[in-house]
């Protein structure tokens, strides 16, 4: 893979460039997830419809262990990323790319709701 800016703005390639999952595998059914299967460059923990939770852990290549929970307790949705860092660059990595996240999850989350409504 050739490093150029369109590398650069993309993180699933940037992820594959050093050595990680990136986009390289598509799912066995589109409307159903299950602990096991994948989301992107996200492993499947627990979905639970019923309890209307969702557990995902990252295997991008980051320096430190990466989960993302979804779930909605009385009709409000709740999002929380956690972010175990495994070393003084794994701090550095999280509070990096901190002020993008809530661009990323507010932009996540109006995509959800446009394709839903």
């Amino acid at each position: 893979m050739v490093l150029s800016k369109h590398t650069l703005e993309n993180p699933r390639k940037l992820d594959r460039l050093f050595g990680g999952v990136g986009l390289r595998r598509g799912r066995r059914n589109l409307a159903y997830l299950e602990p096991g299967g994948t989301v992107d460059f996200w492993r499947v923990l627990y979905a639970n419809i019923e309890e209307k939770r969702l557990l995902l852990f990252a295997e991008m290549k980051v320096p430190g262990e990466a989960c993302l929970e979804f779930n909605i307790k009385n009709g409000v949705w709740h999002q929380e990323a956690t972010f175990r860092p495994l070393d003084v660059a794994g701090r550095l990595y999280w509070y990096s790319v901190l002020p993008f996240h809530g661009l990323i999850f507010n932009g996540m989350l109006k995509k959800l709701a446009d394709e839903n409504t």
